[in-house]
């Protein structure tokens, strides 16, 4: 594992950096094996995805990426790009505003950038609201704009 652009270490450094956008981090491919064996856990095997002789004649001239997929990658783009060393315990919480703006195409590359935008201290606990933007080597509008939210247990 990586050693994160930005270490935040207590409540107080967190809320001092909201606003702030860490990153972009590295670039990770997103190659067929990763697609495929998302689409076999989730049950979404549509042509688009897995079968690459298909979608050459469709409407990205490759198999793309699940929308989803490129959600669920947030945690593993992320850890380039800041760790919470506080608290007990990172809890997620959920997402809002998820959109997809453009397709991944199988075989390029996307990389995380990260924006704390809100903190909120209650009862042992802090919700953590952080916005995501996962852009591709190709330029354009960013494949993935997502906020998400964290409860870090104090």
């Amino acid at each position: 594992m990586s050693v994160p652009i930005r270490t935040f270490t207590s409540v107080e450094d967190l809320s001092s950096a909201l606003g702030e956008t860490v990153g972009p981090g590295p670039w990770v491919v997103i190659d067929q094996s990763r697609v495929d064996a998302f689409a076999d856990c989730t049950g979404d095997d549509q042509w688009i995805h897995v079968d690459p002789e298909r979608a050459a004649a469709g409407p990205y001239g490759a198999t793309v990426t699940h929308g989803y997929l490129t959600l669920s990658m947030i945690p593993y783009l992320g850890r380039d790009l800041f760790a919470l060393d506080f608290g007990s315990a990172r809890i997620n919480y959920g997402s809002n505003k998820v959109r997809f703006p453009s397709a991944v195409r199988v075989g390029s590359a996307v990389r995380a950038s990260a924006t704390p935008s809100a903190l909120t201290v209650q009862d042992g606990r802090g919700l953590l609201t952080v916005r995501w933007v996962i852009d591709t080597d190709g330029g354009g509008k960013p494949a993935l704009v997502a906020e998400t939210l964290t409860v870090v247990v104090l």
